[in-house]
């Protein structure tokens, strides 16, 4: 029998008042408007298509123009796609200074190096005391869609921009940025329709980026309530219902932390059709349990709960573009702790659909919580297609590195729209192999499976795959793409919010095809 998919709140789901988004996570306003005037701007912004060699900008003066142009050929700026020339004071001009942003062949420019390009221009203002900028796109218009292309760049601006700085006593000053976009209608509609991914982003990015302390089962909890005002329907079990259910994988799991385990769902009904289910890891601490990490390896395991911040930016994402698609996000929560109630090596759970595990390692946690994601995904909503995305394993980084996610998959439809999805985004996947032969190094002498397995990453995937059933089925391992130490791209340091981006076009992607 299904469960209600109301709000369900247990005895002990006594929730605190925990602020949904740092207060300033952006500096930035953007508006767009055909009757910006450059003159009221202390920062104008020139949009340069590549080997530009005359400036097409009515709002400067003939003087200003020429003294820009002289400037671009002596520093042989060649307008490619991110590449910026600051001016100081020109001639002629009101403004403070007129920064130059290359973007390459307009005609050809992707998604992503229009975003990237929007990055560079938010990176490069980021060190200048700009607070006024319009933004001149008239030299753009040999772009196959103007309008398209003004919006990626500026989501671009956003993506960048985003900071996280609330533990800080004192923060680094930023004034306040209203950029102001020489546009059309059309061009704000594209960017409304994108800032609903940024959005998602960011939540993504602050559910990984807070403080462990700050981030156990039940706070990630409240920080997504507010996608209720949004529409999203939100389910939440607490430990005592996780048990009750049967689901010993994920309860095992938390039985050791103070929160316990919880099991959290949102679903955007965007149409009637049988949902597409995605389901992310949410494991908001990882020390390994008894099997403790290295303090090196656990220095970044507050990233361990990326796959299910992913998931809960996605459905952010989703309804915020009133997307016409029926979509559930299942989390599975928990913090893998260390207390004299800790699960145990050699210990056997039951999993919510019958299958028996051997605890081989407390550390091998995230495929124990997945199994029950995907089993509660499956038998409560019957989605059809499911998408699991986590931080699984090492062994995943050693085979692929960081520029990409490994995904694994026996349905061939998901597998193209994931690798689809990835190239649009810049999300980048590669497929590794799941084998028959694998199945022997998870099969258990005293329960049905074991929790390890090798090769790693592919015996995590195999493991899962007894889960999906028969529901169309793919396993993200995200391992390593969830923080960086530096800015690059679209990121600022931190946090990614990957697999956002990746989730939402793949769930378009997939629906399209049907």
């Amino acid at each position: 029998m299904k469960l209600a998919r109301s709000l369900m709140f247990g005895a002990a789901l006594a929730l605190t008042s925990t602020p949904v988004l740092a207060d300033s996570y952006l500096n930035t306003s953007i508006a767009f408007t055909q009757q910006a005037e450059l003159e009221q701007a202390d920062t104008v912004v020139v949009l340069v298509p590549a080997d530009t060699e005359r400036l097409d900008v009515p709002g400067l003066t003939r003087a200003t123009r020429e003294h820009l142009e002289r400037v671009m050929r002596v520093s042989e700026f060649d307008g490619s796609a991110g590449s910026v020339l600051d001016v100081m004071a020109p001639a002629d001009s009101q403004a403070d200074r007129i920064v130059l942003l290359g973007v390459g062949e307009v005609s050809t420019l992707s998604r992503t190096d229009a975003e990237k390009a929007g990055a560079s221009l938010a990176a490069h203002l980021a060190d200048t005391s700009a607070e006024t900028v319009v933004v001149d796109t008239q030299m753009i218009n040999a772009a196959s869609n103007p309008a398209l292309l003004i919006a990626n760049i500026a989501h671009g601006v956003d993506l960048r921009n985003y900071r996280f700085d609330r533990y800080q006593s004192e923060p680094a000053e930023r004034p306040q940025q209203n950029f102001t976009w020489r546009a059309t209608e059309q061009a704000e509609g594209e960017y409304n329709r994108l800032n609903g991914l940024a959005e998602g982003v960011f939540l993504a990015r602050e559910l990984v980026n807070i403080a462990p302390s700050d981030s156990a089962p039940m706070a990630f909890i409240e920080r997504v309530r507010h996608l209720e005002d949004m529409g999203v329907e939100i389910t939440v079990l607490g430990p005592e219902q996780v048990r009750e259910m049967g689901m010993g994988a994920l309860y095992g799991v938390g039985q050791a932390s103070r929160d316990g385990a919880h099991m959290l769902a949102l679903q955007w009904r965007g149409s009637d059709d049988a949902p597409l289910a995605l389901v992310g890891k949410g494991n908001t601490f990882d020390t390994g349990g008894i099997n403790v990490k290295s303090s090196g390896g656990m220095r970044s395991m507050k990233t361990d709960s990326a796959g299910g911040a992913a998931v809960v930016g996605a459905i952010k994402a989703l309804a915020m573009q009133n997307a016409a698609i029926n979509v559930v996000g299942v989390v599975p929560l928990t913090q893998n702790m260390i207390s004299r109630d800790s699960q145990l090596p050699s210990d056997v759970v039951t999993t919510g659909s019958g299958i028996t595990v051997e605890i081989n390692n407390t550390d091998a946690e995230g495929r124990l919580i997945l199994s029950d994601g995907l089993w509660y995904a499956r038998s409560q909503f019957e989605p059809r297609a499911m998408v699991d995305i986590a931080t699984l394993t090492g062994a995943k980084v050693g085979a692929v590195g960081t520029d990409y996610s490994a995904i694994f998959s026996d349905d061939e439809r998901i597998l193209e729209t994931l690798k689809s999805a990835g190239d649009a985004v810049d999300e980048l996947v590669w497929q590794l192999p799941m084998h028959e032969n694998y199945m022997a190094s998870i099969r258990s002498d005293v329960a049905d499976l074991i929790n390890g397995g090798s090769p790693g990453a592919s015996a995590g995937a195999m493991f899962l795959r007894e889960f999906a059933g028969d529901t169309p089925w793919a396993h993200i391992d995200m391992a390593g793409n969830a923080l960086i130490s530096s800015p690059n791209g679209i990121h600022p340091a931190g946090a990614t919010g990957y697999g956002v981006r990746l989730l939402t076009e793949w769930v378009y992607q997939y629906s399209a095809q049907q």
